[in-house]
């Protein structure tokens, strides 16, 4: 009996999502038929082709420039002719029509100069014109062991070493009484409000220099929302398997691990721009670089174990979390120096954004005082000094 009930409840299940997807299946059929019939009723576009070429990636090599195209608009694009600084240069490319969301390498034989900057003008065979600026011109590293080598160590520099050194302020944390744990909660949530704000921000910039057939700005917000929907699923998953009391007693170690988490997405967005750049020599990594990046990220540290100051985690629970914080780092400038894609780098930043954002949601009930106040005036003090603490330290940091 439970076995044929259960048979007759997977077939009405079945039957439900048949159901569902009929209308689905009516409306694919109509557009092919529409598309087969030559889309009656439209009539033909007049008027010129909307040419739209964006450049994602420049390499330089002796005597070469190499970009690399998506045509970014409805038509397709054909490159009749390209201009290095008002004169006409050699230049080729597989297929010269480019179709919509296609990508093509367009090689131009140039004597370029390195610190030179040149201006490339990509004329198609409808009269339209594309412009492309190299600010500074410098041969672009290959990328062999070496220079993956000198990612992970630039990323370790940037991400792993400076988190760590943050987290040596537990024992200063640890003689703060309940209304400085107030008070360093807000700053830790001041801190990450800036991280948030800057990784949308870059985000945005970044999508508005890629192409926008894939969402442009859109992909940035798209990220944040996933995210933050996917740690919220995750919080309320984790919280529905353990009693209230459970919860409070392992609430500064989970705390500081959804901290790490979103820390670490925002590194791995930092980590793919510092691998963009240098691939392609647009950045100067000197020791100032260096020293600006650590500083500006040795506070994250303090967020992470600001959770758990009242406690006293292992040493290999800090390690955890400061490798999860900072070796995404590394990672993004793996991916950045690689394979640099301006709408997975948005959606990236946008994820972080979104990580951050669920991460104060979460640390926001540990600032309230004794009459319930998420502001008074502890964590006022706490918000503006996380915020001014992060931007005074991101002057520091010269691109």
């Amino acid at each position: 009996m439970e076995g044929r009930a259960a048979t007759t409840r997977d077939a009405g299940r079945l039957r439900v999502w048949l159901l569902g997807l009929l209308p689905l299946a009516l409306i694919a059929v109509a557009v092919a038929i529409f598309a087969a019939l030559g889309a009656p009723g439209l009539g033909e576009r007049r008027g010129p082709p909307a040419e739209e070429l964006v450049v994602e990636r420049t390499v330089l090599r002796p005597g070469e420039i190499e970009l690399t195209v998506r045509n970014d608009g409805p038509d397709a694009v054909r490159i009749a002719q390209v201009a290095v600084n008002d004169a006409y240069v050699n230049f080729r490319a597989e297929k010269r029509e480019v179709g919509r969301l296609g990508v093509e390498k367009v090689s131009i034989d140039y004597p370029w100069v390195e610190g030179e900057a040149y201006e490339i003008f990509l004329l198609t065979s409808a009269g339209g014109t594309i412009e492309h600026e190299i600010p500074v011109a410098v041969e672009t590293p290959s990328n062999d062991a070496s220079f993956y080598g000198l990612m992970a160590l630039l990323g370790t520099y940037v991400g792993i070493i400076p988190v760590v050194l943050g987290m040596l302020w537990l024992p200063f944390l640890r003689g703060l009484g309940k209304e400085g744990l107030r008070v360093l909660m807000a700053l830790t949530i001041g801190l990450l409000v800036f991280l948030g704000i800057d990784a949308t921000l870059e985000g945005l910039e970044i999508a508005g220099e890629g192409p926008q057939a894939f969402g442009g700005a859109g992909l940035v917000f798209l990220g944040a929302i996933l995210s933050y929907l996917a740690l919220a699923a995750v919080d309320a998953r984790m919280r529905s398997r353990q009693q209230r009391a459970e919860a409070a007693g392992a609430g500064g170690a989970y705390l500081a691990l959804l901290v790490a988490i979103g820390i670490g997405l925002h590194n791995l967005g930092e980590g793919l721009a510092i691998g963009a750049a240098y691939s392609v020599g647009a950045l100067a990594l000197g020791a100032l670089l260096v020293i600006g990046f650590a500083l500006h990220n040795t506070t994250e540290g303090l967020a992470i174990v600001a959770p758990v100051a009242a406690r006293r985690p292992s040493v290999a629970r800090l390690a955890g979390l400061g490798l999860i914080a900072g070796a995404p780092a590394i990672v993004g400038a793996w991916i950045g120096a690689a394979a640099f894609n301006t709408s997975v780098s948005a959606f990236l930043l946008g994820a972080g954004a979104g990580a951050i954002a669920q991460v104060i949601v979460q640390l926001a009930p540990f600032i309230r005082d004794h009459d319930g106040r998420y502001l008074h005036p502890g964590s006022a003090v706490g918000l503006v000094a996380g915020l001014a603490i992060l931007y005074f330290t991101g002057l520091l940091v010269s691109v």
